[in-house]
């Protein structure tokens, strides 16, 4: 259901961009906002990795330097059948990860030192299967589709501003399909774009849990991660808040619902449905993640220590 609901609300925000661009410019004008904005992002996408990467000062770890949280990464992949990623720890003692690169083949995954620290080894599992289920989805490709879209209808309600738009006969809607192009277009695209951004995390949580197989675990974490989220600062994220949608509980401030503008789902709703998960579907698609031993020593996460979970 929420594949379909990603591809219904995609489909919405082509039709809403061509119909906007006739509206606006006819064919040609409609064209040159859609390349303008497809090459943007598609430079955007190319690069995301790394530039996400450096923006949050991530540090890549590997299994030498940090075998607990590498091998959990390993495990995980091995079962969902994706290529390994790189593992980068963040320099925050914010809870939080995200996944980022622009297919499996280029992926890394990145959790934070807070996270490391103050979730338990099957609540890391699990925030790290979601991470992967990201990967899985291609959702970073998803995400730069619809960047793409809803920049090229935006960028058509600056044309509608500045030029006025088509004052033919070809245009039905008059003065009034003008201003629907520059005010409201580009708000509703705005809430598609929302509106996939939490589409893609419940679908995320649902193959996270059945890649690690605990679902009760994805929905303790989700439960920790948001509380400490709360009271703890992510200044890395405040400087770069446009890539808040990419981590797995927004890292500004704690959601109170689905609102139409948030990127991410309420997380009592998230941990409902992976309570209704856990009791209808004990078992899960795909084996369990086997836990690897645990190496206890100064160089399992460095310059941390390795949480035991919070009670």
């Amino acid at each position: 259901m929420n594949t379909l609901r990603t591809a219904m609300l995609l489909a919405f925000m082509t039709a809403l961009f061509m119909g906007v661009g006739y509206l606006i410019g006819g064919q040609g004008g409609m064209l040159i906002a859609l390349v303008i904005a497809a090459g943007t992002n598609l430079f955007s996408w190319w690069n995301s990795g790394d530039m996400v990467l450096r923006m949050h000062h991530a540090r890549e770890v590997d299994a030498q330097s940090a075998p607990e949280y590498y091998g959990i990464v390993r495990d995980l992949a091995k079962n969902a059948n994706l290529p390994m990623p790189r593992v980068f720890i963040l320099n925050s003692d914010q809870p939080n990860a995200f996944a980022t690169g622009r297919n499996p083949e280029n992926a890394a995954v990145a959790a934070s030192v807070g996270l490391l620290n103050r979730l338990s080894y099957e609540e890391v599992a699990a925030v790290m299967a979601h991470e992967l289920a990201h990967v899985q989805h291609r959702d970073t490709l998803t995400m730069t589709i619809t960047a793409t879209l809803a920049g090229a209808i935006s960028m058509l309600g600056n044309f509608a501003f500045f030029f006025g738009g088509r004052r033919d006969s070809n245009n039905p809607l008059g003065f009034v399909g003008v201003l629907v192009a520059m005010i409201v277009a580009p708000l509703a695209a705005m809430l598609v774009q929302m509106a996939i951004s939490r589409t893609r995390e419940y679908e995320a949580d649902r193959r996270g849990a059945e890649i690690c197989g605990k679902p009760m675990a994805l929905a303790s974490a989700l439960r920790k991660i948001e509380n400490y989220a709360r009271g703890i600062p992510n200044m890395d994220a405040e400087q770069n808040p446009a890539t808040a949608h990419m981590f797995i509980i927004n890292p500004l401030s704690g959601e109170k619902m689905d609102n139409l503008f948030s990127t991410h789902p309420d997380t009592a709703n998230r941990i409902a449905a992976l309570e209704k998960m856990a009791a209808y579907e004990p078992q899960a698609s795909t084996e369990p993640v086997k836990p690897v031993k645990a190496t206890r020593t100064t160089r399992s996460v460095p310059n941390i220590k390795w949480g035991r979970g919070d009670s």
